[in-house]
């Protein structure tokens, strides 16, 4: 069995953006979505659970909207939820410090994220909370496989593709291009909504 830490990341719907008479963002109304990387590392995370059985466990830090990004988790088969509520920013630091301070609670042999996120491109929470947890990183996958306690992935590169294997456990962060997310059945959607989710409160807001 190999059990799964996914980070979730929920973002503005940049889609419904408008602007006003100065050509500034109007950022009041506009719904929030799941950040599509965050399909991408929930559906490698699901086809591991999938192949190798284990726990798919998700965790988003932002705000209390993150609840409808989770029951849409749930749906895709994420197991257990854990969402992190009391920031509206996008440090990378201080994301980093308040998902390692649940990462070290739960069980795992893999924290699975995307590359990067959408809002800020930064790409340094890979990073971050491998530091963090003093475990290996490997980095832009476009492809998963577990043997026994190792994990090998295949890194997208700028001119050419390498592969990586560590032992377990292990952060890998994805590409976009390692999977197609599944679109969930409506009994699926309606069952994630009945699913609790542990939400907590983080208060140290300040950077690592």
């Amino acid at each position: 069995m190999v059990n799964v830490a996914v980070l979730i990341k929920q973002i503005i719907d940049i889609d419904q953006m408008k602007t006003d008479s100065e050509g500034k963002p109007i950022l009041t109304g506009i719904p929030y979505r799941l950040e599509n990387l965050s399909k991408n590392a929930i559906e490698a995370a699901v086809r591991i659970k999938e192949k190798y059985g284990g726990k798919v466990t998700g965790i988003i830090f932002g705000t209390e909207a993150g609840t409808s990004a989770m029951k849409e988790s749930y749906a895709m088969g994420v197991d257990e939820g854990i969402l992190i509520t009391g920031y509206k920013g996008n440090n990378p630091q201080v994301t980093a410090k308040a998902i390692l301070n649940y990462l070290k609670q739960i069980p795992f042999d893999l924290v699975i994220l995307g590359d990067q996120s959408a809002d800020s491109y930064t790409g340094m929470l890979p990073g971050l909370i491998s530091a963090g947890l003093g475990i290996p990183l490997l980095g832009n996958a476009n492809n998963i496989v577990v043997d026994g306690k190792t994990v090998r992935i295949t890194q997208v590169g700028e001119t050419e593709n390498a592969e990586m294997e560590s032992e377990m456990p292990a952060v890998v962060s994805v590409k976009q291009e390692i999977n197609e997310p599944r679109l969930p059945p409506v009994l699926q959607i309606m069952a994630a909504g009945r699913k609790p989710i542990r939400t907590e409160k983080f208060e140290d807001l300040s950077a690592t």
